[in-house]
């Protein structure tokens, strides 16, 4: 069975692909949206035009599309990137949201497509708790949450990092996996890459409320993986 991995380069999409390879499924293809607007209710922005670097890395053919980032109009976006492969099932990194899952759900089922949504119903804790065990190495490369100042923009997400997320949930409320868009992401290492990578230049934007960590280069860094897909 063919499967396309709908993918950011962020945690969660890079988890809920690991995750799938795990169950034996493989991946034929990473279908990455890129959104014209910052505000995209469907998709993620920071640091898109690193993903063909994480795709090299895990051996995974990346078919992007371009989407206006406009509300509802990117469900036809995400549609024409479903129809640019002939998969019969694909992977999501849905969490928690309905918006999210119901709109893939719906454009799926209309082109006859088995979704499968490994993290879904996990909770947070879990997510992150996973994430330090199975290896991955992400940093953070968005925040816009009380609390997550310009500090916090390319941080490790490691366990320091992990239990002060546990701390401001308790503080302020806020989603310890960033499900409600607190941050984003981007994994450097994970067990099915080849390679990992290290920053070698990127610049913080601050805009006193939220900001982004806009990378521009990454060097490859080579290690012992968990397993080669």
């Amino acid at each position: 069975m063919a499967y396309a991995a709908l993918y950011s380069g962020g945690k969660d999409s890079t988890l809920a692909l690991w995750l799938a390879q795990e169950r034996g499924i493989e991946i034929d293809w990473l279908i990455t949206v890129l959104p014209e607007r910052n505000d995209s209710y469907m998709f993620h922005r920071p640091n898109l035009d690193m993903v063909p670097l994480l795709a090299e890395a895990m051996d995974i053919p990346l078919i992007q599309k371009g989407s206006s980032g406009v509300k509802e109009e990117e469900l036809a976006d995400l549609e024409r990137a479903l129809g640019s492969v002939d998969a019969e099932g694909v992977i999501t990194g849905a969490v928690a949201s309905r918006y999210q899952r119901d709109r893939i759900v719906e454009i799926a089922t209309g082109k006859d497509l088995k979704v499968i949504s490994p993290l879904w119903g996990m909770e947070p804790e879990e997510i992150l708790e996973m994430l330090l065990e199975e290896g991955f190495e992400c940093v953070i490369v968005g925040v816009a949450a009380m609390g997550l100042d310009d500090r916090w923009l390319g941080r490790e997400l490691d366990r320091e990092c992990v239990d002060e997320l546990k701390a401001f949930n308790e503080r302020y409320g806020i989603n310890v996996a960033g499900e409600g868009g607190e941050y984003e992401s981007l994994v450097l290492k994970a067990p099915n890459f080849r390679w990992g990578f290290e920053i070698v230049k990127a610049c913080k934007n601050w805009d006193g409320h939220r900001g982004t960590y806009d990378i521009k280069s990454l060097r490859k860094r080579f290690y012992s993986a968990k397993r080669n897909f």
